[in-house]
């Protein structure tokens, strides 16, 4: 460090002086820096000075805080003492004067408790005297008078003129519960009309039982609805009236009971509510028979008496919950029937073919529903209990036999709908939807409204599946009317029923019964939601339509593949025409053959028929299945002719661009685009093996495996052999041809050639620029797929005379790429 510093120093005196003649400010330097060593010297004096004065001063003032807490150290002392010494001097003062107020506060509450005391023994004798000549209306206020004197003794029972007062008192409301009583059993047995006082002397005795106890009154009020409901229940317990088709008379006897007697009970305070008490006992009593009467009928019940006694008892229920404000019943609103109707001409949202899915039922075993009569304050209306079910619930478990014919006038519904289904569509309707399937959730609808309107609970669930049966029975009515084909080894091997003959009609049925299980789809669904929202929450989980929508699923598939399988046999003579035409003979190229016109004629016929009926979704579906059976049916048929020679070959490339020219303008003729362009390239693909495949026989009999192997790597060798028989070949040929097949045949893994663009007008130009040495010898793969497209280009024009024209120029040629083409 010492190093560093002197080396610091040293740079610093270089840099002050770097010459000799710099050394003249040597001088002038040294000044200054004496100066500068004089003038801090002189600051640290000045600065030790005041630090030795401040140490002083500190000291001096921390000895003045120590005697200032002193000080006030003192002062508190001399306080706390003055405190003490007041404080007792205060309690001598108080002493003798709070012995005083002692004195005269136990001397107040004497005078006061002595002063009560003879005025509940007076209060008590009088109550005595009134109890004994049955002033109840003066006795009412002096109970209130005796009872709350009675309340400032309660310190003092143990002592024995208390309690002596309090059992006399006892005895005397005794006494007026037992006059009370007695009073009001005369109450209903006429004595009201001869002694004009009685109502008056029963109301002022209303007074009394409010005064006593609350369960004075419970029980009088219990009494007197007792022996009310003592006639009803040996009125309706006896043979004759002991009936279920007797059940509107009981609710006619209780309304007249209530309404003869209204003017007598006014004598009950309203607080009472002895009508509503009354209504609750009553229900009670009719359930219990009701039950009873149930249960011990041999046979099962008449359906419209049960209905009826039903309705009543529900009307009942809804007059007594309106009258004193029972427990409401949340109402949904069902009748949509209307809405329904009128949405049936609207066109219907159509969905994908629905795959199958998984069962979502969740199978809650749902609690029993709950007594009516459990534990609930009944003693005041709107209180908890609900009269709506209190009665009406316990026809619930003999209810089967309305929902056993509720499903029977269903299933008879349908069966007269089906009987009247003329399977066309009225004029004007939009919808083209079968106007049975209206008419069925019509029905339907109804029913749901009828039973809603008398329960909701089990029966409403026993309904609901009774629906699913109906709607189960028409899909299966709807799957019976599709046409149907024969049976056979086929069939039986493949699931799948053998050829299904369709006319004009049946196609346009087969549409409607599409659009029909479409709609029932939909309506299925909207079902369950009215269902769900009506029904008592333990069974909504349970609702649930899927297995019924799954049926009219299969029947939508089953029907377009029904269509399908009907266009498909409409082919099979124009397939076999196909055959019988001699293409080993042929002279020329021609314009298309006979049997795609009848192809284009079948589909011309059906298609726009089918376009205007179908839903873009379903049509789409339709020409799916329609394309992927007819490209391979088309393909595997071409084994079917017989020698085909190369004239023939030329022909039927022709014809099969023709062919693949109708099945793309199927949907512009259906009028339903939407699709198109999967739909085509599915098309393309179908139709480019065919073309392939007729390529392959127009090549060169030396590069027939190479070209094969090249379009048709999927290609079989029996199929390949077969290749061979149409072009002409002896089996003696074929060996040696069959021998280079299979030595590079599983080696040979090519993707598929797709077939060339067939767009109109499509040009002809010379493609091969350099083909092999010798004619035919092509061994490139290149050379194979050039010389299959200009095949395809050569056989996809629109004019048939310009491609005649170009060959009768490759006759005369004796080289180039279109000769060599077709040089064997």
């Amino acid at each position: 460090m010492a190093a560093s510093n002197k080396q610091n120093t040293l740079d610093y005196i270089n840099q002050m002086f770097p010459t000799e003649a710099s050394l003249s400010g040597v001088e002038p330097l040294m000044q200054k820096i004496h100066s500068e060593i004089r003038r801090v010297d002189a600051e640290i004096l000045t600065a030790v000075r005041q630090q030795s004065n401040s140490g002083t001063k500190a000291r001096e003032d921390l000895a003045a805080a120590t005697s200032a807490v002193q000080e006030l150290m003192n002062k508190i002392r001399e306080i706390k003492t003055k405190a003490e010494q007041s404080e007792t001097m205060v309690q001598e003062i108080c002493r003798d004067i709070k012995k005083l107020d002692f004195a005269k506060k136990h001397i107040t509450t004497t005078i006061t408790a002595l002063h009560r005391l003879t005025m509940l023994v007076s209060a008590v004798e009088q109550l005595q005297v009134m109890a004994s000549k049955r002033h109840y209306k003066e006795a009412a206020a002096q109970l209130e008078a005796v009872n709350q004197l009675c309340s400032h003794f309660e310190a003092y029972r143990d002592i024995p003129k208390i309690t002596e007062l309090r059992e006399k008192f006892k005895s005397i409301k005794q006494v007026l519960k037992s006059h009370v009583f007695s009073d009001f059993s005369s109450l209903g047995t006429g004595k009201e009309t001869e002694e004009s006082n009685l109502l008056q002397q029963l109301s002022d005795a209303c007074l009394v039982v409010d005064a006593l106890e609350p369960s004075v009154r419970e029980e009088l009020v219990k009494i007197f609805c007792n022996r009310e409901l003592t006639s009803y229940q040996q009125i309706f317990e006896g043979a004759e009236l002991a009936k279920l088709d007797k059940t509107e008379r009981r609710y006619a006897w209780i309304k007249r009971r209530l309404r003869t007697n209204e003017e007598i009970w006014k004598i009950f305070p309203r607080s009472w509510h002895v009508d509503y008490l009354l209504c609750i006992q009553f229900c009670k009593l009719t359930r219990s028979q009701l039950v009873e009467i149930l249960v011990s009928m041999k046979e099962k019940p008449d359906v419209a008496t049960l209905l009826t006694a039903l309705q009543r008892t529900l009307e009942f229920e809804e007059e007594l919950a309106e009258k004193f404000g029972g427990g409401t019943r949340s109402k949904d609103a069902v009748d949509d029937n209307e809405e329904t109707e009128r949405s049936g001409n609207k066109s219907q949202t159509v969905s994908d073919i629905r795959k199958k899915y998984e069962k979502k039922l969740a199978a809650h075993d749902g609690s029993q529903h709950e007594e009516q009569d459990g534990q609930k304050d009944s003693s005041v209306p709107g209180a908890g209990f609900n009269f709506r079910g209190i009665i009406s619930s316990c026809f619930e478990p003999h209810l089967s036999v309305y929902i056993e014919l509720e499903e029977k006038t269903l299933m008879d519904s349908l069966e007269k709908e089906m009987l009247e289904e003329t399977w066309e569509i009225e004029e004007g309707s939009q919808t083209n939807i079968l106007s049975s399937s209206i008419k069925v959730f019509v029905i339907i609808r109804r029913s749901l409204k009828r039973c809603s309107a008398l329960t909701r609970n089990q029966t409403l669930f026993n309904l609901f599946k009774a629906f699913q049966k109906v709607l189960k029975a028409y899909a299966t009515k709807l799957f019976a009317r599709l046409p149907k084909g024969g049976t056979g080894i086929v069939a039986a091997a493949t699931g799948i029923e053998g050829q299904i003959k369709t006319s004009d009609k049946d196609e346009r049925v087969i549409c409607y019964i599409v659009n029909t299980a479409e709609y029932c789809h939909k309506t299925c669904g909207e079902l369950a939601d009215n269902v769900s929202k009506l029904i008592d929450a333990q069974f909504a989980d349970r609702v649930d339509m899927s297995e019924v929508q799954d049926e009219f699923s299969a029947v939508i598939t089953k029907s377009l593949i029904t269509l399908v399988h009907g266009i498909e046999t409409k082919f099979d003579s124009e397939m076999a025409a196909m055959t019988r035409v001699p293409w080993s003979t042929l002279e020329s190229v021609g314009d298309q053959s006979d049997y795609v016109n009848g192809i284009n004629l079948i589909l011309t016929s059906s298609i726009p028929v089918l376009g205007s009926l179908l839903s873009p979704i379903y049509f789409q579906f339709f020409l799916d299945k329609l394309a992927s059976s007819l490209g391979p049916r088309f393909y595997h048929n071409i084994f079917k002719c017989k020698q085909i020679s190369e004239t023939g070959a030329q022909q039927m490339l022709l014809d099969t661009q023709a062919v693949k020219t109708i099945l793309l303008e199927i949907p512009s003729l259906g009028k339903q685009t939407a699709g198109a362009a999967s739909y085509s390239k599915f098309v393309s693909r179908e139709m480019s093996k065919a073309e392939a495949l007729l390529k392959v026989i127009l090549s060169p009999i030396d590069s027939v495996a190479d070209t094969y192997c090249a379009l048709l790597p999927e290609g079989t060798l029996t199929e390949f052999q077969r290749l061979l028989e149409l072009k002409g070949l002896k089996k003696a040929d074929q060996q040696s041809i069959l021998d280079d097949f299979n030595k590079r045949g599983s080696g040979i893994s090519q993707p598929t050639i797709m077939a060339p663009s067939s767009a109109p007008n499509t040009s002809i130009a010379p493609v091969i620029t350099n083909a092999a040495a010798s004619p035919g010898a092509i061994t490139s793969r290149e050379d194979v797929l050039t010389r299959a497209a200009a095949l395809g280009r050569g056989a996809a024009t629109t004019g048939f005379k310009r491609f005649l024209a170009l060959t009768e120029a490759a006759k005369d040629r004796k080289d180039g790429p279109f000769r060599k083409l077709f040089n064997g």
